[in-house]
């Protein structure tokens, strides 16, 4: 080309990208790769708007995601390399059962050198020292107990710890969680104008199968009601009102007493008590807004919590100025504390419900198959989809719906049959001359 073409195509060019600029379109994801982009994300995004509990779980799906894909340049993402991520994934050996056992030498070596007790290892990392016994006498523990020992003597978990138990692959479920994830943070990609497109959104999630949420029947709630009378008043009662609310496990843990009126028979859920590794206990606000509500309680309920406060009070007599305060200098007032008035650990509720159910032989169920349970009942009694949504605190009835499908079945032919037999009735009715 002669001088005046090339000045000509420049020109052409530089109002081009002065064109794209203007409109939002001139990209720079060619110069980041999607690691760097995940490490913006989570500082400017992620840290601070997250819940901490939503955010320590996508940390750890994205000790997965970043090994495979993080070296990629963000631009060049395509959903074939996805693809193979989640076949990858399904792939035996990519899980691992989640118990690990200390390498005693290691961990002894690194609690010399930081001049920690057994008793402050436990405190700092908000477990039982009976737990961290339990680490260094060589038995396995939960990822989670792992994980916020290596926390506090702040070395890498695989430096003190060696996993145990068979390689496993994920579940679909869980397959499908990285999945979204990923999808989630290219869309704020699209959204940060880094990228034109998000190359996930073309194609499919892994499918899921749909099963029933596990629950009991109404037979067997009633062998569990009964069994109960023979246990601790305080697990007797928190199973009380789990399975006649469906309280959330977090919700449960977090009620204080100024949140049951035993006058009007009331519960009003308005925080959550979590546990994260490396952060330990502390309280928030509920899942969502629609989590903020009142339940009513049944008077069996009302009445269980009434002879539990008698004997909470009890307790706090006998403990004296040992009750425990929190940082501001104010007594505890939560329902379902320790032997001093300091909440219970957010799992212990679940702990104690397995080791129930393992003593009286019962089938096997998670803490939160008790709020199945607690929606399935509802439902088969016939009480409409939109009171049982408000009760659990679902932001939708759909919701509902979607996870309780199976339940509703029932009802539903239950309302066929009543419509047949209506017009059956009037079919036989003898005429009239």
């Amino acid at each position: 080309m002669t001088d005046k073409q090339w000045e000509k195509e420049l020109r052409k060019i530089a109002l081009e990208f002065e064109r794209q600029v203007e409109t939002g379109q001139c990209l720079d994801g060619s110069k980041m790769t999607f690691a760097e982009f995940v490490e913006k994300w989570i500082k400017d995004y992620a840290s601070s708007e997250l819940a901490p509990k939503t955010f320590h779980r996508y940390q750890q799906l994205l000790s997965r995601i970043l090994p495979a894909l993080g070296h990629i340049r963000l631009d060049k993402i395509q959903p074939t390399h996805l693809l193979e991520f989640y076949a990858n994934l399904k792939e035996r050996g990519i899980r691992e059962d989640t118990t690990y056992i200390a390498k005693a030498n290691e961990l002894r070596k690194v609690i010399k050198e930081k001049a920690i007790t057994d008793k402050e290892l436990a405190e700092k990392a908000d477990l039982q020292i009976r737990t961290v016994r339990k680490v260094l006498n060589g038995k396995s523990v939960k990822y989670t107990t792992a994980v916020a020992i290596s926390n506090v003597l702040e070395v890498p978990i695989d430096s003190i710890f060696t996993t145990s138990g068979e390689p496993a692959p994920l579940s679909d479920q869980t397959i499908k969680h990285h999945h979204r994830l990923i999808s989630s943070i290219l869309q704020t990609a699209v959204h940060w104008q880094l990228i034109l497109s998000n190359p996930a959104a073309r194609i499919k999630p892994p499918k899921v199968e749909k099963k029933e949420a596990p629950h009991y029947d109404e037979d067997t709630v009633e062998l569990v009601l009964n069994l109960l009378d023979k246990e601790p008043i305080k697990y007797r009662t928190m199973m009380y009102l789990t399975i006649f609310s469906g309280v959330r496990l977090g919700e449960l843990d977090g009620i204080d007493w100024p949140d049951i009126d035993l006058d009007n028979k009331l519960l009003t859920i308005n925080k959550a008590s979590q546990y994260i590794p490396g952060i330990g206990t502390f309280t928030k606000s509920p899942k969502n807004e629609s989590s903020i509500r009142v339940i009513a309680l049944p008077d069996i309920v009302v009445d269980q919590v009434k002879e539990y406060r008698k004997w909470w009070n009890e307790q706090k007599l006998k403990v004296g100025d040992l009750w425990y305060k929190d940082s501001d200098g104010r007594e505890s007032n939560r329902v379902f504390v320790q032997w001093n008035g300091k909440p219970i650990h957010p799992s212990t509720p679940s702990k104690w419900w397995k080791k129930f159910r393992e003593k009286y032989n019962l089938p096997e169920l998670t803490f939160h198959g008790l709020r199945h349970t607690n929606a399935s009942l509802l439902i088969a009694e016939g009480v409409d989809v939109q009171t049982v949504a408000k009760r659990l605190g679902h932001s939708k009835a759909t919701t509902t719906t979607s996870i309780y499908s199976h339940f509703l079945k029932k009802p539903d032919r239950e309302a066929a049959a009543k419509l047949e037999n209506l017009f059956k009735k009037k079919k036989e009715l003898p005429k009239q001359a």
